[in-house]
């Protein structure tokens, strides 16, 4: 029994990190880098639980304790033009449990790729109006074992993903929004059968789908940006974990947060930022009541003068 409490929290993790600490000039953001620079730098960022939603049912399991993820990661956005950018992230991610036998994991997790386009663009009142579509993949770089969860680094799941965004900008005020669907590809286990609401005889597990709605609005100017957050991760389908019951990587995981962003473009560096982020979860079914935070440092390279050197020379 004491071994399947411990796995019975095994749902959350895939929403653990990368639901997901968020950096200016993302995937995520209405923000587009200029064209040929290239930003780029690496974010730490620490998630843990104590508290969890079995289904519906909020609980806590003292045998396993608290569980923490700390990632590092080196994040990247160039500007091919001003329209159009390409981003990359690739993390390094660690998990540990204050209690019980089960030991943490660590290792490279998935490289994520993205293209980030403007689409359309309309002045609107006093303020102007971005429509921006991003699309994205992901794949894992090493061959970490997803079946061990909550301290697996990951799902093992290649995902592509396709995001509509709308930024309206007044001043130096601002909101956006976007709503993201994610094709998850089926996950091949180190087993030839498991048990989901029904047996399998086979190693490879259907992933379900899933939705990420995105608001955030704020403060927005060439030095600070100071932004609220709200998102939800829904799966379309899976199934919940029944009490007492062993997990699977297949559960439908939804959960709700709530965070907050502050990026400071410094003076006295030209092309030198820093980042912070916080955030928490407030409602979930099948995953940990995370309390999560990051920073990063991000430096901006100008190749557009290096052309214009060369050009003429």
């Amino acid at each position: 029994m004491i071994k399947n409490k411990f796995k019975i929290i095994s749902i959350i993790f895939c929403l653990l990190f990368f639901n997901q600490i968020s950096f200016s000039q993302t995937d995520i953001d209405g923000l587009m880098m200029q064209k040929n620079f290239f930003c780029v730098g690496p974010t730490v960022g620490y998630s843990s639980w104590k508290n969890y939603w079995e289904g519906t049912n909020k609980r806590e399991n003292l045998n396993l304790g608290t569980v923490s993820t700390t990632a590092a990661m080196v994040m990247g956005n160039y500007g091919v033009t001003d329209k159009l950018n390409l981003l990359f992230g690739l993390p390094y991610i660690k998990t540990k449990a204050s209690a019980g036998q089960l030991a943490g994991q660590k290792g490279l997790q998935d490289l994520s790729l993205f293209v980030k386009w403007v689409a359309k663009e309309k002045k609107i009142g006093k303020g102007n109006l971005k429509g921006i579509l991003i699309g994205g993949y992901s794949t894992p770089v090493s061959n970490y074992t997803a079946d061990i969860l909550p301290l697996s680094i990951g799902l093992h799941s290649k995902t592509a993903m396709l995001r509509l965004m709308a930024d309206y900008e007044m001043g130096d005020w601002f909101a956006t929004i976007s709503g993201t669907y994610n094709f998850r590809n089926n996950v091949t286990l180190d087993r030839n059968s498991y048990y989901t609401t029904e047996m399998h005889y086979t190693d490879e597990v259907k992933m379900p789908d899933a939705t990420y709605f995105n608001v955030r609005a704020g403060y927005r100017s060439s030095t600070w940006i100071i932004e609220a957050i709200a998102d939800q991760w829904t799966t379309i389908g899976g199934f919940d974990i029944t009490k007492n019951n062993m997990p699977f990587i297949s559960n439908k995981m939804n959960a709700t947060k709530l965070g907050i962003h502050v990026k400071y473009d410094t003076d006295f560096v030209n092309g030198l930022s820093f980042v912070a982020d916080a955030s928490t979860t407030v409602a979930g079914r099948n995953a940990g009541q995370s309390t999560s935070f990051g920073g990063g440092i991000f430096y901006i390279l100008d190749f557009s003068k290096k052309k214009k050197e060369e050009t003429q020379k």
